[in-house]
């Protein structure tokens, strides 16, 4: 319990972050947990098994990628504890290679959508996203990127030392410049954390400015998205849960400011009118396609989504 309770505290503090590596993590641990229970009965693993995959759960509720990637290491039929075990191990390890393979599939698709000579403008720090970008560059093409700070925890600044170390011409800007540079901009490549049943996007907060500048200016706005990333839940009116985080994040001191409070949600929700095309594994599609992909890619049956 000790390795799947450390991967939990990691990624609700974030030092395991972006929502593809939050899900390989959740699934690599309940595999771990898994091999090393002692369980007498197949009851017995189960109950041990759904106690574990709550604990990393409630670690993040938004991101719907955890709860994928739960659900889909934890979905399994087994006569005996040593079948149980091997099913979750298996399920794990379909799940991360899947993952993997996703975002390379992600970056070929995403990248035919770049000429040489673009600019373009990505926010926070998605794997999917940085793929597109990497596989154009290494395709030859001659781009150039412009990077959101993305706070209050700025992951823009590990997008740009990625960029970087690819050798890309970047340039990072505050989250406020991105009206400044939009007519600049050819494409706006970002991740997602959800895409819900009708299109729309769940993402680092700020991302939903950057889509309504995109709009207003006709730049292009691409969301790069696993097909896990999708919500079944939303299929049945569900509303995805916003995180709302430490104000501590926020580095301000406001302590003698006695009628100040913080407000900082981690999340914003990008309506999928602004959104151009999602970048999936199974191909480039219009945000209205969402729905198909809940229903024939993730295969959850109506009753089993709770």
């Amino acid at each position: 319990m000790n390795g799947l309770l450390d991967t939990a505290q990691k990624i609700k503090t974030m030092e395991i972050r972006g929502a593809g590596r939050i899900a390989r993590a959740a699934a690599s641990a309940l595999k771990g947990f898994a091999l090393n229970i002692d369980s007498k009965t197949l009851e017995e693993f189960n109950v041990e098994v759904n106690k574990a995959a709550q604990i990393l759960l409630d670690t993040r509720p938004t991101a719907v990628s955890l709860y994928n990637a739960v659900m889909m290491v934890i979905r399994y039929k087994a006569g005996s504890v040593e079948e149980a075990r091997a099913a979750v191990a298996a399920n794990a390890n379909q799940f991360i290679d899947n993952s993997n393979k996703a975002v390379e599939k992600i970056g070929e698709i995403g990248s035919r959508r770049i000429r040489s000579g673009d600019t373009i403008l990505t926010h926070c720090n998605s794997m999917a996203a940085i793929t597109v970008i990497s596989s154009s560059h290494k395709a030859g093409k001659d781009i150039r990127v412009i990077a959101t700070e993305s706070r209050p925890r700025c992951q823009g600044l590990l997008t740009i030392a990625m960029l970087n170390e690819l050798g890309i011409d970047t340039t990072l800007i505050v989250d406020s410049a991105v009206r400044s540079v939009m007519n600049t901009v050819d494409l706006v490549v970002v991740g997602a954390d959800v895409v819900t049943a009708n299109g729309s996007l769940v993402n680092k907060i700020g991302t939903s400015q950057v889509a309504l500048c995109a709009y207003e200016a006709r730049t292009p706005f691409m969301a790069a998205a696993e097909t896990y990333k999708f919500s079944p839940k939303t299929l049945m009116g569900e509303m995805v849960p916003i995180e709302e985080r430490s104000p501590d994040e926020i580095a301000t001191d406001i302590s003698n400011l006695k009628h100040i409070k913080i407000f900082n949600p981690g999340f914003d929700v990008t309506p999928h009118r602004y959104i151009d095309m999602i970048c999936t594994e199974v191909g480039a599609i219009p945000p209205e396609m969402s729905y198909m992909i809940i229903k024939e890619k993730l295969g959850w049956e109506m009753d089993s989504i709770s």
